[in-house]
């Protein structure tokens, strides 16, 4: 009997102080569990070499079209360019940018036609600007660039190679004009001769001869899309419609300071980044971007290289009358 009154002091203790524990915890933070609002991911910048590479899945198709720029900003002026009767072997002009006074020529690549004018005879564009489409003739690989990698694409290509699916590759692949979108080209009608003959009493030009405007030949090129066209070496067989990837390197860093992109927030040059103090707390910082392969991207300046970063990166206020925030690298 003594032994199961002392047995059950026991247990009512252990349930007493069980019961206390439970009452003293209640509303408080698990042993776990951090302040809401605490970083718990943070990391530190690091350095390593890095180039800005870009995938592209493409395909091989004939006669592709190819916009050319104006190599400054000026008045453009066109030539009446003439149907070739065969491939051209060497560069044909086409157009002259003038830049106070000065000449700049723009020529149609050997191996390739005039296909049409993309702004009309004499106005100002600008450096890069698309002014001719031409054609390619003969074998070229086409792919397609989404819009979110123009600019990716148009900062500069340092190297293309591109692979055929069950083919030959990996080879050099030399880029023919612009990525940029092209509007639809046109070429000017050349004008009609008289016919001879008795002059109209009413003193008007004769009428040209029934079909001439649908013999005429001028339909231009039509609108495209971003996209980048590459021709292979002579030695490398193509088939019409034969899958390609096509791997773009458009820039190079050695020994950069990296962080990675989901601790960054913004793009194109212009970012920032929260830089965790002693305390936990936060203070946000702008820095300067450089490359970026889509896992780190390169910080130009605004940090050392000593912080300790929070993963991920600050908001980014939303834009006025706009719903959300831009987002980052990422």
């Amino acid at each position: 009997m003594r032994e199961r009154l002392v047995g059950l002091c026991v247990l009512a203790v252990v349930v007493a102080a069980a019961s206390a524990c439970g009452s003293s915890d209640q509303g408080g933070t698990a042993p776990e569990l951090g302040p809401r609002g605490e970083t718990h991911t943070t990391v530190k910048p690091t350095r390593q070499d890095l180039s800005n590479r870009l995938s592209l899945s493409g395909k091989v198709t004939m006669n592709p079209l190819f916009g050319l720029v104006a190599p400054a900003k000026g008045e453009v002026r066109f030539l009446d360019v003439q149907p070739p009767r065969r491939t051209p072997t060497k560069p044909t002009r086409v157009a002259t940018v003038w830049v106070d006074g000065v000449p700049k020529r723009v020529s149609v690549p050997a191996g390739a036609v005039f296909a049409g004018r993309l702004v009309d005879d004499r106005s100002t564009v600008t450096a890069g600007m698309p002014i001719v489409s031409a054609k390619h003739v003969g074998y070229a690989i086409e792919a397609e660039v989404d819009g979110e990698q123009a600019y990716r694409v148009s900062d500069g290509l340092k190297s293309v190679k591109a692979q055929i699916k069950n083919g030959p590759g990996p080879f050099a692949c030399t880029v023919l004009g612009t990525i940029a979108a092209l509007p639809a080209g046109t070429i000017p009608e050349q004008p009609t001769p008289r016919t001879t003959g008795t002059p109209d009493p009413s003193g008007d030009a004769s009428p040209p001869p029934a079909g001439d405007e649908s013999e005429s030949g001028n339909e231009g090129s039509a609108p495209s899309g971003l996209r980048l066209v590459c021709t292979a070496p002579a030695n490398v067989k193509l088939i019409n419609g034969a899958t390609a990837t096509i791997e773009v390197v458009t820039e190079q860093a050695t020994n950069v300071l990296v962080v990675p992109v989901e601790a960054v927030a913004g793009s194109q040059g212009k970012g920032k980044v929260d830089v965790v103090r002693p305390d936990r707390s936060r203070a946000t910082k702008d820095v300067v971007l450089g490359l970026t392969d889509g896992k780190v991207v390169q910080i130009k300046s605004g940090l050392t290289g000593d912080e300790t970063l929070a993963v991920p990166g600050p908001d980014l206020p939303a834009a006025e009358g706009g719903e959300g925030a831009p987002e980052g690298p990422r």
